[in-house]
């Protein structure tokens, strides 16, 4: 009989240069990426816009196909675009126990490849994805209410980066040990004690992924990399409202799978309505050995509390804070600031909340500058950023759910509002709810525990303190406690900034300093940007980094006495 395996595909061969270089720019730190950023027909085909919305387009209303996917009907996930256009799909349902018994049936083989076989298939994966990236892109732009362009690149190429991170990472470390070696340990007499040994990483067991509404993708796709080619088969599990683009993943996840003649349920979607609780059954089924979450931090903390079955991983939220001090470029700060504010209406968990400006002001190039007038130039900066409803859109997107709506509406309940949150009008989606940023002015003082808690959405506060020292013993106090994804500070002084470095180490948050141009403390770059800290309380793993991995498989041993006159095993 022929060998089947002689006609699967080799996918580690077909990648091995990818993921050779992807190793190098963990280690490099530089810009890098293979997958483009940018929606050009001429790098991604004249077709490729139109079919991807077509592909789209023909999921509305109808059954999502998973071909043999485990599951007992379907369900409605209820998801309605953040620009007024319901979905209608429904997936299938499948309930907890099925899930995680059907990731356990098929987790022998997967867990059996070496770690080629499994990033090689990774990687595949992700050029599939790359491929469907237009598909992808406007999935989750009608379930986040991201703009187009930042649907495209973060929930696609960015995303798609993440993913490779993770699995360079999983790569690595699983191949840092040898497969196998000879032990031989010399006698005083006779011939030496010898043991040929053979080394292999084995995964920890079915692996959860409960991803969130804004960045299914961007936030998803290093878990489930990262516990796919550590050997775990993974249950995903998507927000009743972004379920379309984990789906689309699946999809082509289960069918690069059973092309390389693995089990396609090795990845599972465990879709449900939107009134349902399975992700916190899942977290504590005895089988699921790990969890990835991107959340609140009430629930975060719940499966970090409760989940002492599995290894856990979370990015939950904090209190981003921006420290003030001085600048030589008072109108490139203030634009940079305001974009900051605005992308995404300020629903991403890096967007920064409190601005920390002594009440006396800070210096810049156009003059000292008090905590009040602060307030009003950066309200009149997203003014000029946001004047042009048409352009606006394309920054701000559409607001993603009630939650963000009311937080809205208690925040310029305040009473202090510098800058209103307004309505803009979507030229092409006219049912969208379209908000500009708030800004309140607060003190530091006062306004404790306003400022200590998380406003999620487009909602900042420029918080008048005693001094920059002050603003200081805030971040390390608000970020101690609370945690924080990000931290800036702005300064002409390197003293100051040696301080904010200080401080930012001290409650282990990521700091940019002095971003007056096109980068912007918001963005995170694969490769080189790390991503979240167990260092502080906004998080419990870091995107991507050796221990973002190494939890998720153990190095397991087998040993016998050495063959007289063999070579060790495999040699």
């Amino acid at each position: 009989m022929p060998d089947v395996n002689s006609e699967r595909p080799d996918f580690f061969a077909r990648h091995r240069a990818l993921l050779e270089q992807a190793v190098r720019a963990t280690a490099h730190r530089d810009h890098w990426t293979p997958y483009p950023e940018s929606p050009s027909t001429s790098i991604y085909g004249e077709q490729a816009p139109a079919l991807g919305e077509a592909a789209f387009n023909e999921q509305l209303g109808r059954p999502f196909g998973l071909p043999d996917h485990p599951g007992d009907g379907r369900v409605l996930a209820g998801e309605i675009s953040p620009y007024g256009r319901p979905l209608g799909i429904s997936y299938p349902r499948v309930d907890p126990d099925r899930a995680v018994a059907a990731a356990k049936a098929a987790a022998g083989p997967w867990r059996a490849a070496d770690p080629d076989t499994r990033a090689g298939v990774a990687a595949e994966i992700l050029a599939r994805l790359n491929a469907a990236t237009f598909e992808i892109a406007h999935a989750v732009q009608h379930t986040t209410g991201q703009p187009f362009v930042m649907a495209f690149q973060a929930g696609g190429p960015h995303a798609q980066d993440r993913g490779l991170e993770a699995v360079a990472y999983a790569w690595a470390e699983q191949k840092r040990h040898p497969a196998t070696a000879r032990w031989s340990k010399p006698q005083r007499k006779g011939e030496p004690l010898e043991l040929d040994k053979t080394f292999t990483p084995v995964g920890r067991g079915v692996s959860l992924l409960i991803a969130c509404n804004t960045f299914p993708t961007w936030n998803g796709y290093p878990g489930l990399f990262a516990s796919l080619v550590t050997g775990n088969p993974v249950v995903v599990k998507p927000h009743p409202g972004a379920v379309l683009p984990l789906a689309i993943t699946v999809r082509i996840a289960r069918e690069v799978l059973a092309e390389a003649g693995f089990s396609p349920d090795v990845v599972l979607l465990a879709a449900e309505a939107p009134d349902g609780r399975s992700a916190a059954t899942l977290a504590l089924h005895p089988d699921v050995r790990i969890v990835d979450f991107t959340g609140s931090t009430t629930f975060g903390d719940w499966i970090e509390a409760n989940a002492r079955q599995a290894a856990v991983y979370t990015e939950k939220a904090g209190l981003n804070t921006v420290v003030l001090d001085s600048t030589d470029d008072y109108r490139g700060l203030l634009g940079n600031l305001a974009f900051s504010l605005s992308l995404y209406s300020g629903q991403m968990c890096t967007t920064p909340q409190n601005l920390l400006v002594p009440r006396e002001g800070i210096a810049t190039d156009q003059g000292p500058r008090s905590a009040d007038e602060f307030a009003a130039d950066l309200g009149a900066a997203l003014d000029r950023l946001l004047a042009d409803p048409a352009r606006a859109v394309h920054t701000l997107g559409a607001i993603v759910n009630d939650g963000v709506r009311h937080t809205l509406e208690e925040a310029g309940a305040l009473g202090r509002v510098v800058h209103a949150s307004t309505p803009v009008a979507h030229p092409e989606h006219p049912q969208a709810i379209v908000r500009t940023p708030l800004v309140a002015r607060l003190d530091a003082d006062t306004d404790h525990k306003t400022y200590t808690r998380e406003w999620f959405g487009p909602v900042s506060f420029v918080v008048a303190t005693d001094s920059t020292d002050h603003s200081l013993r805030i971040l390390r106090e608000s970020v101690g406690t609370h945690g924080a994804l990000t931290a800036a500070v702005h300064s002409t002084d390197e003293r100051v900034l040696e301080a904010a470095r200080e401080s930012a180490l001290e409650v282990g948050v990521h700091l940019s300093e002095n971003l007056t141009g096109g980068v912007f403390v918001n963005q995170s770059a694969a490769f080189s940007d790390f991503h979240g800290s167990a260092a502080n309380p906004a998080a419990s793993a870091t995107l991507s980094d050796p221990a973002f991995v190494t939890a998720r498989f153990a190095t397991l041993q087998s040993r016998r006495p050495a063959a007289a006159g063999k070579e060790s095993v495999g040699a």
